[in-house]
C-alpha cells in the first residue's frame, strides 16, 4: 500500500488534514477540513507542489490529456477532478475514492497541491466556458503539497 498526506492551510480559517491511500487501482481519500462555511466546496489537484505564493502559485488543475472539467465519474475530466466536499457546522468529514488518481505512475499526485475552493464545483455543467476550465468553484480557501507518508 501506497499512502500519502496533506496539510491544508490558508490566510483565513479554514485548514485541515486529508490522506490518500492506494492499494492496487483506486486511491482512497480521506479528510477533515476544519473553517468552511456549510454548504459543498470543490475540491481539486492542482499541478504544481509550490505554496510560495500561496494557493495561486498551484497552477491549474491537474489535467495531463488536456481534458474538459468534469465531475470524478466523468469520462470527460481532468485527472485533479475529484468533485465536491460538504461542511456542516464549519466542518467537511469525508471519505471517497478516486479510479484516476494515483500514488505512482502517470498520474501520480504526490508533490502536487490539493486545494479547498470557497464555492460549490459546477462539475463543468455550468454552461459557459470558465466552468469547464474550473467548475466556477471560486477562489481558493486553503491548500498544501501532497507528500509520502509511512
Amino acid at each position: 500500500m501506497v499512502k500519502a498526506i496533506c496539510v491544508l492551510k490558508g490566510n483565513g480559517p479554514v485548514h485541515g488534514i486529508v490522506g490518500f491511500n492506494q492499494d492496487g487501482g483506486e486511491v482512497t481519500v480521506k479528510g477533515t477540513i476544519n473553517g468552511l462555511t456549510d454548504g459543498l466546496h470543490g475540491f481539486h489537484i492542482h499541478v504544481y507542489g509550490d505554496n510560495t505564493n500561496g494557493c495561486m502559485s498551484a497552477g491549474p488543475h491537474f489535467n495531463p490529456h488536456g481534458k474538459s472539467h468534469g465531475a470524478p465519474e466523468d469520462e470527460e475530466r481532468h485527472v485533479g477532478d475529484l468533485g465536491n466536499i460538504t461542511s456542516k457546522d464549519g466542518v467537511a468529514e469525508f471519505e471517497f475514492k478516486d479510479k484516476i488518481i494515483s500514488l505512482e505512475g502517470e498520474h501520480n499526485i504526490i508533490g502536487r497541491t490539493a486545494v479547498v475552493h470557497e464555492k460549490a464545483d459546477d462539475l463543468g455543467k455550468g454552461g459557459d466556458n470558465e466552468s469547464k476550465v474550473t467548475g466556477n468553484a471560486g477562489g481558493r480557501l486553503a491548500c498544501g503539497v501532497i507528500g509520502i507518508c509511512q
